[in-house]
C-alpha cells in the first residue's frame, strides 16, 4: 500500500510549514518516481503491478481492450483503472471505476479501487463514503483500513485517521505500510518523536520498502539531525543525490526559521490548502 505512504509524504512538509513543502521533492519524491497505485483487494484476480512507465501504457492498451470488449467485466475495470493511474489519467481512472460500481454496487474489490482512485483527484469525502462500502464490519479489510486514515490525514482528521491505523495493524500487526502511514500521521499531527519511533518500527521490518526508509529520512531531518538524514537516506539513493536532498531540506528549514523569527525579508507566500 505504499501508494498512500508516497500520497502524503509531501504533505508532511506542506503542513509543517509552507515553505517546507518544497522539500519533500527531495527526500520524499524518492519512493514516489513512478506512481504505484495499491493492489486491489477482494476475489477478483489483479495482475502484478507493472513498474515502468512502458509497462504502464502496455498494461492499459491490454485491459483497455479487454474492457472496452466487455465494460461491466469487474476485474477489467479494476485493472485498466489501475493502469490509468500508473499512467497519470486519474480522472479517466475515476470515470472507468464510477461506471462500474454502478454495475456492480456490493463488488468488494471493486469499491476499494474507486475509493483509491477518487482519494487521487482529491474527492476526499466521496471516497470516504465508498471505502466505507468496501468491506463488511465483520470482515475488515487492513488495506482499506489504511487507505481510510490515509484520507483522513488528507482531510485534517488525524486523530480520527490514527485510529484507523490502529485497527488494521490489530489486524496485521507490525504491517511495515500501515506503520509508516501512521508514522506520517504523526507527523502531521506535529508529534516528530512518536512519527520516528513508528517510523523505526516500520523501517525495522523485513525486506525494507526504500519508500519507508525515505519516509523515516524525512522526519529525521526535520528533526534538525540532518546527517543522520542523510545516512538513512544513503540506504536506497547515491551519496550525492541523499546529500543533495537533506541539503535542500536544511535550507528549507533554516528558511521557515527565519520567517517565524519575524525576517523582514519574509515574502508574502500563503500556506497550501490541507
Amino acid at each position: 500500500m505504499i501508494y498512500s505512504v508516497c500520497f502524503r509524504t509531501f504533505d508532511v512538509v506542506r503542513k509543517l510549514g509552507p515553505v517546507a513543502f518544497a522539500a519533500a521533492f527531495g527526500l520524499g519524491v524518492a519512493g514516489c518516481q513512478t506512481t504505484q497505485p495499491m493492489e486491489t483487494t477482494g476475489s477478483a484476480a489483479i495482475a502484478a503491478a507493472p513498474r515502468s512507465d512502458a509497462d504502464w501504457r502496455r498494461s492499459a492498451d491490454a485491459w483497455g481492450e479487454r474492457y472496452h470488449a466487455n465494460p461491466q467485466d469487474p476485474e477489467a475495470a479494476i485493472n485498466y483503472a489501475q493502469a490509468l493511474r500508473g499512467n497519470g489519467q486519474r480522472s479517466q481512472a475515476v470515470a472507468v471505476l464510477e461506471q462500474a460500481s454502478i454495475q456492480h454496487p456490493k463488488h468488494m474489490a471493486l469499491l476499494g479501487a474507486y475509493g483509491r482512485a477518487l482519494a487521487d483527484v482529491g474527492n476526499y469525502k466521496q471516497a470516504l463514503d465508498v471505502l466505507n462500502r468496501a468491506h463488511q464490519p465483520d470482515q475488515p479489510d487492513w488495506r482499506i483500513l489504511s487507505v481510510q486514515g490515509a484520507v483522513l490525514d488528507q482531510m485534517g482528521r488525524h486523530e480520527e485517521a490514527q485510529r484507523y491505523y490502529g485497527t488494521a495493524l490489530r489486524i496485521v500487526p507490525d504491517e511495515p505500510s500501515v506503520l509508516s502511514n501512521l508514522g506520517l500521521s504523526y507527523a502531521l499531527s506535529k508529534d516528530l518523536v512518536r512519527a520516528e519511533t513508528t517510523l523505526r518500527r516500520a523501517a525495522a521490518q523485513s525486506p525494507v520498502d526504500p519508500r519507508v526508509r525515505q519516509n523515516l529520512a524525512l522526519v529525521v531531518g526535520l528533526q534538525g539531525r540532518f546527517p543522520e538524514a542523510e545516512g538513512i537516506a544513503r540506504a536506497d539513493l547515491p551519496s550525492d543525490e541523499a546529500a543533495s536532498n537533506v541539503a535542500y531540506l536544511r535550507q528549507m528549514m533554516a528558511q521557515q526559521n527565519g520567517w517565524k523569527a519575524g525576517d523582514p525579508a519574509k515574502p508574502a507566500v500563503k500556506a497550501q490548502g490541507s
